[in-house]
């Protein structure tokens, strides 16, 4: 069984990029190599800041729709929510998953 993934990045000019995956450490590894989406190539590094596993496709492609039609202040909020600091971002580690060291964002 697949698994599919809506994840929320921060850019290295502090804007968000959000996408879907079956892939979560392989996307955000191209996406830190230059090769991910256009609008992150030119904004590496990026960091994770949320990730939420579904069941299917459809189900992270409606979550990301609907997270990409939130204001800044509304994605703000519900990162703080969730624990994700925006001014010191840290990843959101998937169950099992273990702490690694992150690349610092330069200002």
């Amino acid at each position: 069984m697949s698994q599919f993934f809506m994840y929320v990045l921060l850019c290295k000019d502090q804007t968000f990029y959000t996408g879907y995956t079956v892939d979560l450490e392989k996307r955000i590894a191209t996406h830190n190599a230059g090769k991910g989406a256009k609008y992150t190539r030119v904004r590496t590094p990026v960091t994770l800041l949320y990730a939420k596993e579904f069941a299917t496709k459809q189900e992270a492609m409606k979550a990301e729709a609907a997270f990409k039609k939130f204001s800044r202040p509304k994605k703000e909020t519900f990162l703080q929510t969730i624990g994700a600091n925006v001014e010191r971002p840290v990843i959101i580690y998937l169950e099992g998953e273990q702490p690694h060291e992150t690349t610092k964002l330069s200002d």
